[in-house]
């Protein structure tokens, strides 16, 4: 029901079973899925008594199992909207996961703009208010009788409770992703509309604990199980918005700082150059180390090099080279969130820094960012 992008954690169990991929994008079923699929099972076949009195209670448990395999199927779909325009837009999407509480794409890149996010997050609640609409359209076809007719009325019921639900604007939430969107579009900081999506996450939650209140003071129907939904989706929310607002002041980049506060002058030495030399004169500076071709095949690394250097002195220095891939090459034209994205996603203590005709005009260091920035990439 979510989208998390960059590095945005939601303190989701990781991994899961494969079900299979959908373009390119591995989808997985959590394990937590079985809990939830056995809980909605329990709770929805005393249901299909009511609806369906001269169903016996194994039936009513097919039932309410079939019923629970849809629902999973309206939650993969929502989730595949949201993939297939992050996909569209150029964004590379990690997986999806099927769990507990529904479903999660993983957008491995943060949008760069605002209408991205805007984009991305609408997708999903418009496939599930789309569901809703055509299956309403069957409910209303079919007579009011069997197990189909109670699928599809519920399958409609559900899809546009999962729509309108994920509307709220509230973080980690789609519509909480849309105000964020229009926050910062407003006002140009991507920190400003988080800060807005944490805000309505606050009131999102406070609205379901007062339903659920309203529910126990009033005697209503169901008024056990609606607290628990009510209950479980405030957590949900709460917690998530909380893992965004963390996650965007790791990526918070200070006010006035540049790149080229944080690289280190860049320095080129031949690849065979004996490594002991080659520590001795990067002397604070990043050290590219290149062939003969005048190809970059690696980045010195200080710690390698100092073992290196106390048991072999005259070895090659590219054998104390953390190696240079376009995963760890940056452009210095590039925005701080698009820095955020690769530091943290890529596992490389050192980048590359270049123009933007390829020319190496620096070295950045992980632990540099994460000093400069407070940030724990």
């Amino acid at each position: 029901m979510s989208t998390t992008s960059g590095n945005g954690r939601t303190g989701l169990p990781e991994g899961g079973l494969l079900l299979g991929r959908v373009a390119g994008v591995p989808v997985l079923l959590s394990p937590s899925w079985w809990l939830g699929a056995a809980l909605i099972v329990l709770l929805y076949t005393p249901m299909v008594g009511r609806f369906l009195p001269h169903t016996g209670v194994w039936t009513s448990a097919v039932i309410a199992a079939t019923f629970t395999v849809l629902l999973a199927a309206s939650v993969l779909l929502h989730e595949l909207g949201h993939c297939l325009v992050a996909l569209r837009l150029g964004l590379p999407v990690r997986r999806v996961r099927l769990f507990l509480l529904g479903g999660i794409s993983e957008i491995s890149r943060t949008p760069r703009k605002p209408r991205q996010d805007a984009l991305i997050a609408g997708a999903g609640p418009v496939v599930s208010l789309v569901l809703a609409a055509v299956t309403g359209l069957g409910w209303l076809a079919l007579n009011p009788v069997g197990a189909i007719w109670l699928l599809v009325a519920q399958t409609c019921v559900a899809n546009f409770a999962v729509g309108v639900f994920n509307l709220l604007p509230g973080l980690p939430l789609d519509g909480g992703r849309m105000l964020r969107a229009l926050t910062w579009a407003i006002t140009g900081r991507r920190h400003s509309g988080t800060t807005a999506g944490v805000a309505g996450a606050a009131v999102v939650a406070a609205g379901l604990s007062a339903w659920a209140i309203a529910g126990l003071l009033g005697d209503a129907r169901g008024q056990w199980l609606r607290l628990g939904v009510c209950v479980l989706m405030a957590w949900f929310v709460v917690a998530g918005a909380g893992a965004e607002y963390a996650a965007e002041r790791r990526r918070h980049w200070p006010e006035g700082l540049q790149l080229r506060d944080l690289v280190r002058p860049v320095l080129q030495l031949p690849a065979e150059s004996p490594v002991r030399d080659a520590l001795t004169a990067a002397a604070g500076r990043g050290v590219v180390l290149v062939r003969a071709d005048g190809v970059a095949v690696g980045l010195l690394d200080q710690g390698a090099a100092e073992r290196l250097v106390a048991c072999a002195p005259q070895e090659p220095a590219e054998h104390a080279a953390e190696p240079v891939t376009p995963e760890n090459i940056l452009l210095d034209s590039e925005s701080a969130d698009a820095i955020f994205d690769r530091v943290h996603n890529v596992l490389a203590r050192q980048f590359l820094v270049v123009d933007d005709e390829g020319r190496p005009s620096g070295v950045l260091r992980r632990e540099e960012l994460r000093s400069a920035t407070g940030s724990g990439s």
